[in-house]
Formats: C-alpha cells, sequence, structure tokens
C-alpha cells in the first residue's frame, strides 16, 4: 500500500531577475496576483490536495514569505477593533490553514539543489514539490491529478503540458510512451528519458515538464549522485533522469490552464484572468477593459 503523501516542498530561493527592480527589496513569490501572493496560490492548491506540511526552502531577502505566514498580532488587534471581519477571516485564513517549516538554501544552485536541502525535513516519504511561479487554475488541483496517479503507482509523477514548438527550448521535454490508465487516452505517460532546455530539433517531442512534481525519496540518492550541469548547478531534471535507471517515472498531462507567472506577459495575463473571474471585481473590470481604446 502507497503511504499518504503528507509534505509539500516550495523552492523560494531565486532571486527574480526578470522582475527587477521590484523583486531587489521584495521575493517575486509575494508579488501579488490581485491580491494574494504568487506562492500564497501554491500553498492552497497543496491544501487543497490534502497536503498539511509544508516546507519552504528560503534565501537570502526572503523573510516577507515567513512574515506572510506567521500570525500578524497588530493587524489581527487593528482589524477587530474597526470591525472588518471579512480582511480579519482573510488574515487568519493564511496563519491558519497550513504548518509551515522554513530551510535556508545559502547559494541557488540550482532546482534539484533546493530540493535536496528538503531532505532531512522530508524523511524517507514521497513528497510534492511546488514551483509558485507555475499558476494554474484547474477544476481539481493539479496537484491532486498527480497524486491520484502516485497513489495508484506508487511512483514519480511529473506535471506535463504541450508547448509550442519555438517556446520547447525553455523547458525541460520528456520522450514518454503512452498509457492508457482508467480510459484517459494520451494524457498519462511512462517516461523513457527527458532533456533540460532542448533545441527546437533535439526536442523528443513537445510535452514540457511544469512546475508540480510528487516524487519517491529515492530521488534525494539521485540528486547526490549527479554532477552540476551547466552554471554549476543541479537540475532536478538530471535527477530524475538517473531516477529513471531504478525507478519508474510518470508524466501527466493535467487538465486545467497554466499561467507562466514567472515572466512578465504570463503573469499580466493571469492578473487579468484571475480578476475577470473575481465577482467582486470582474463585472466592473470588464467594463473598464471595453472602453479602452486602442493606442
Amino acid at each position: 500500500m502507497v503511504s499518504k503523501v503528507r509534505k509539500a516542498v516550495f523552492p523560494a530561493a531565486g532571486l527574480g531577475t526578470r522582475f527587477l527592480p521590484a523583486t531587489k527589496a521584495m521575493p517575486k513569490e509575494m508579488l501579488p496576483l490581485v491580491d494574494k501572493p504568487l506562492i500564497q496560490y501554491g500553498v492552497e492548491e497543496a491544501m487543497d490536495s490534502g497536503l498539511s506540511n509544508i516546507l519552504i526552502i528560503t534565501g537570502r531577502g526572503k523573510t516577507a514569505i515567513e512574515d506572510h505566514f506567521d500570525v500578524s498580532f497588530e493587524l489581527k488587534d487593528l482589524l477587530e477593533r474597526k470591525g472588518k471581519t471579512d480582511l480579519l477571516r482573510q488574515v487568519r485564513n493564511v496563519s491558519d490553514m497550513i504548518d509551515v517549516s522554513y530551510v535556508r538554501q545559502k547559494e541557488a544552485l540550482g532546482l534539484g539543489h533546493a530540493v535536496l536541502r528538503a531532505k532531512e525535513l522530508v524523511g524517507h516519504e514521497a513528497f510534492a514539490v511546488v514551483l509558485s511561479d507555475d499558476v494554474i487554475d484547474a477544476e481539481t488541483p493539479c496537484l491532486r491529478q498527480l497524486l491520484d496517479i502516485h497513489e495508484f503507482f506508487g511512483a514519480t509523477v511529473v506535471a506535463l503540458m504541450e508547448v509550442p514548438k519555438e517556446q520547447i527550448s525553455a523547458y525541460g521535454v520528456v520522450d514518454g510512451e503512452p498509457v492508457d490508465h482508467h480510459g484517459a487516452k494520451n494524457r498519462l505517460y511512462r517516461i523513457r528519458s527527458m532533456v533540460e532546455k532542448p533545441k527546437v530539433e533535439d526536442a523528443p517531442s513537445n510535452l514540457a515538464i511544469i512546475g508540480r512534481y510528487v516524487l519517491v525519496p529515492e530521488i534525494f540518492q539521485s540528486l547526490e549522485s549527479i554532477e552540476p550541469g551547466a552554471g554549476g548547478e543541479i537540475q532536478l531534471t538530471d535527477g530524475l533522469k538517473h531516477l529513471l535507471r531504478n525507478r519508474p517515472v510518470y508524466g501527466y498531462r493535467f487538465e486545467g490552464k497554466r499561467f507562466d507567472a514567472g515572466d512578465k506577459l504570463g503573469f499580466l495575463q493571469a492578473t487579468v484572468e484571475f480578476a475577470l473571474r473575481r465577482p467582486d471585481l470582474g463585472g466592473p473590470f470588464r467594463d473598464y477593459l471595453r472602453g479602452l481604446k486602442q493606442p
């Protein structure tokens, strides 16, 4: 029987250079998408997927993340005195919804290195990894979809998405064999190989790995066994390739819409779409957009 996954790791030690100067003093994970920071969308997805323990890999200048998920007694007192019960409930939900632990990554040496920093707190059990840059809107949380596959096969599962050929070199790309799982064809793949950021002509498919993973604990041994790749960084994709030698790895083409909020255009697109879906903002914002004149 496959044990229940309880922990989700959030790598958050990167510098966020694509959003400078905004991220000079503020973590990119705290950039607000409408009125919630990016990392909170991922934490809520983990919570809605049944995970109760959050482990955030932080670095220098990331204390705002810790403050966000902590109790703010001053703010709580102010909102209580002013009778702002709705805002008080939202603030309490953030600090009450999960148990959060933090591990420091002194140098940003790659996604694989960030995951490896979680080894002691994760222990000998499967765990999830969530990249908060990837905001995914789905009826069933993307992470829950991966967990269902993991619980069936007892194996590592990564989220997959079809991407245009001209964008393929920005992703880790898989070569996979389709698996008919509960009648859902062309969604589940048993991965044969994968390559990090291939040239268009060298890409084995148009299926790219997106920032959601359910990993077996043997991934730590694989990450410790591989040599650093480009830029001296330890890549998670290389660790997964090493894991493939002894353990199966599956990829699931998830149902939902993904926004690349680590990119300025993707962040703007996510902001517009999430605002339009809000009952308190959608109508007035839609009217505003319709009234815009072309420059």
